[in-house]
């Protein structure tokens, strides 16, 4: 997470410090209505400019998951961008609007516009001949654009109709990359700033049109053709078994996918629960019931049918040097565990490797289930701790310590619903444990 807040952060810090290049006086001013303007530019700059990091990492690209942790915490930082274009977005709407509102209420005097030189250079003069349908598509691109942008934040909007809506925000970037480039300070463009809008706006004009083609991924896809499915009934999980097609690269435990079983659906991300072997090209994801789409998965899928994986994505795959891990799995979290058994009980040197624990919390007690996750942490050596809610209570910091008595030699890894990881998080860093660094989190929610 920290990372993430270094790149938001350093993303507006780095945009304000090449616009204030370019205005270098623009405190200097008494003058209401010069500050008005040059906020109206400051504001658009940064609007445009997290809209447009935000559409580049809509491609999920693979170059940024290292540094940020995942694509899981890309899509964190996708998010938070796309919060920031609004609130900049709002507020450049206000300074234009304010003005106005300030007149009519007596508060502001209009001030008497001074006559303009001639302009002589033919771009500026092409470009100010755009001035006012620029305004115009810009104000309704603006309008559409927050209204996708709220809905997309709303969490019982549903994935279908969430999946179909966001990819019109493309199409409101390109309105606002044309309103960007008419309206900009037309000086902007042979200094700095302007080289970095040019290089923010040909980026995301680039993605706007790779995502309105559904090109997003096409290298990282594969065919895959169901050989299973398994259900769960008391915990509403579905274990779904898969051959992958040869265009699948293999995968490390604790990654996920996008799987496309419906295009009017679109993709899902499904952590994978199984270890990768070349040789049979077997693959398993565990879903549980949590919305619609998945709700319906279990009457949807049959044995045979072919569906398109995408992937692997994700750093969640258990790599530190320390001595113990403390794997926590919340509900349908406990998945990438199950995959790392998987891949652990097929080392035959594992018993050199980490002492691990797997504290697994669900509300349901499903015998079935539970008894195949005994298997697996039998087979690949990890010792396992279920807590059913109603039966045990619930899973606390203290009871894991009291389970773990070296735990401040191990680093955490923990899958599952946000509230019970802040909760954790906070109760091992009142305790001196350094969560910072050795609390790994797979994000549950990507919207």
């Amino acid at each position: 997470m920290r990372n993430i807040k270094r790149a938001l952060w350093g993303i507006l810090v780095l945009l304000s410090l090449i616009w204030l290049a370019a205005e270098p006086d623009v405190f200097q001013s008494e003058d209401l209505f010069a500050l008005r303007a040059a906020m109206i530019q400051y504001s658009g700059v940064l609007a445009i400019g997290a809209m447009s990091i935000a559409l580049v990492l809509a491609l999920r690209p693979g170059w940024p998951e290292t540094w940020l942790g995942g694509l899981d915490k890309m899509y964190r930082l996708h998010k938070w961008l796309g919060i920031s274009a609004l609130v900049f977005a709002l507020v450049h709407w206000l300074w234009y609007e304010g003005a106005g509102w300030a007149t009519e209420l007596g508060l502001v005097a209009q001030p008497e516009r001074p006559a303009l030189p001639p302009i002589e250079n033919p771009v500026q003069q092409f470009l100010a001949g755009l001035h006012d349908p620029a305004q115009g598509v810009g104000k309704l691109a603006f309008i559409i654009s927050v209204l996708l942008i709220v809905l997309a934040l709303v969490p019982r909007f549903s994935y279908r109709w969430f999946f179909k809506t966001h990819r019109l925000l493309a199409v409101t970037f390109l309105v606002l990359a044309f309103h960007t480039v008419v309206l900009a300070e037309f000086g902007y463009w042979t200094q700095p700033l302007g080289i970095v809008l040019a290089v923010l706006l040909v980026s995301g004009t680039v993605a706007a049109v790779i995502v309105l083609l559904q090109r997003v991924g096409i290298s990282r896809q594969a065919t895959g053709n169901i050989t299973a499915l398994t259900k769960y009934p008391v915990v509403k999980a579905l274990e779904i078994g898969m051959t992958m097609e040869p265009g699948w690269r293999g995968h490390q435990p604790g990654q996920f996918a996008f799987v496309t079983s419906d295009k009017g659906e679109g993709a899902h991300p499904f952590t994978i629960a199984s270890a990768w072997n070349a040789a049979d090209r077997n693959i398993t994801f565990v879903t549980k019931a949590l919305g619609d789409y998945t709700n319906r998965l279990p009457d949807t899928l049959a044995v045979g049918q072919e569906v398109r994986v995408e992937g692997p994505y994700g750093r969640f795959t258990f790599d530190d040097d320390c001595s113990r891990q403390i794997w926590i799995g919340g509900g349908i979290g406990v998945t990438p565990f199950i995959a790392r058994m998987k891949y652990l009980a097929a080392q035959p040197d594992r018993g050199t490797g980490q002492a691990i624990d797997l504290f697994h919390s669900s509300a349901d007690l499903d015998e079935d289930a539970f008894a195949r996750l005994t298997a697996d942490a039998a087979a690949a050596g990890v010792r396992l701790h279920i807590f059913i809610d109603a039966r045990d209570g619930l899973l606390t910091g203290e009871r894991i310590r009291a389970a773990v008595p070296e735990w401040r030699e191990a680093s955490i890894w923990f899958c599952g619903p946000a509230g019970f990881a802040d909760t954790l998080k906070r109760d091992f860093s009142a305790q001196g444990f350094d969560v910072k660094t050795r609390f790994h989190q797979e994000l549950f929610s990507m919207r």
